[in-house]
């Protein structure tokens, strides 16, 4: 049941622009929406971190949209109680360090292997993820079919994306990466404007609704 022996049909990595954009809530809206349409499905967060005072961590709320336990979602092991990266959290919990090919070999998946399986990172592409490397790096090792890049819809937004996918395109992967515009307000023009700019501007695919993303994403 390890990532090298077993893996899903459709596998998507979500990342984000930064921390804060929606990653989870992104993922869990498309594992609600997967397996309401009888797709089986699985998440897994390799590592994270998290104030000990929050009630429900990122690995509950997937588990709850996956019906998976919040421990297979992200091992307990890589639970971090302190709202840091997740090696520094380690090391600020004098607890040892890991590599992403740690949390890589790690992941394991149900049997029989999902339709679809998503692993969300933390924090933004280039945010530390392991004591050796970042987003990018698990990116390189997991090979997914898919990546999602989530990022905020407002102000700012453009320069996060394209730096964002200018990391994500210096790695060694295949998958090329589809935008998603978190909190998109289509009664917003700055929203509109953004994502008409990047529409017009980027060689990737822009989506500002869930069901646009699930129809992208769905098994054909």
């Amino acid at each position: 049941m390890t990532f090298d022996g077993l893996r899903p049909q459709r596998l998507i990595v979500v990342v984000g622009t930064g921390t804060e954009v929606g990653k989870t809530y992104v993922t869990a809206r498309l594992l609600r929406d997967l397996r309401a349409h009888g797709i089986d499905v699985a998440a897994r967060k390799p590592a994270q971190s998290f104030d000990s005072d929050d009630a429900l961590t990122d690995a509950h709320l997937l588990a709850d949209a996956s019906g998976e336990s919040p421990n297979d979602v992200c091992p307990r092991h890589r639970w971090y109680p302190i709202p840091m990266a997740p090696p520094m959290a380690a090391d600020a919990l004098a607890r040892p360090q890991f590599s992403v090919e740690d949390l890589a070999s790690e992941i394991q998946w149900p049997l029989p292997a999902p339709s679809v399986a998503f692993v969300e990172s933390a924090g933004g592409v280039r945010s530390p993820l392991a004591s050796n490397g970042d987003s990018i790096s698990l990116i390189e090792i997991l090979q997914p079919d898919i990546v999602l890049l989530v990022a905020d819809a407002g102000l700012g937004t453009i320069n996060q994306i394209v730096l964002s996918l200018d990391a994500i395109d210096s790695g060694a992967h295949v998958a090329t990466p589809i935008v998603v515009l978190n909190r998109f307000d289509p009664a917003d023009d700055l929203h509109k404007r953004n994502r008409d700019w990047l529409t017009e501007h980027l060689e990737v695919d822009v989506l500002s609704s869930v069901p646009t993303v699930l129809a992208k994403i769905s098994p054909r």
